[in-house]
């Protein structure tokens, strides 16, 4: 019953991980966006024969951006449907 009450809790620490995990990904997206949307307008409010060529750089940026917290997110899969932590835990109590 002792590798049951481990797998238990390693599994809930996996899930706080995860929790943790895209949160803060959430919370960086949205940080990233609000400062990359305030510089674009300040940016062409200064010089507006530019701001086409800013908002092609700002989209690459966004892109960017964008495929840190997918990243974060894939993590977050792999960790919650193929835990390895739970596969190692169950190989050494075999």
């Amino acid at each position: 019953m002792e590798i049951a009450n481990l797998v238990a809790q390693v599994q809930s620490a996996t899930v706080i991980g995860v929790a943790i995990i895209l949160g803060l990904g959430a919370i960086g997206t949205a940080i990233g966006f609000g400062l990359l949307g305030g510089k674009l307008i300040e940016a062409t409010a200064r010089q507006p024969e530019l701001g086409s060529q800013l908002q092609v750089k700002m989209f690459i940026v966004a892109g960017l951006l964008d495929a840190v917290t997918m990243i974060g997110v894939g993590m977050a899969l792999f960790f919650t449907f193929a835990n390895p932590f739970v596969a190692a835990l169950l190989a050494v109590a075999k």
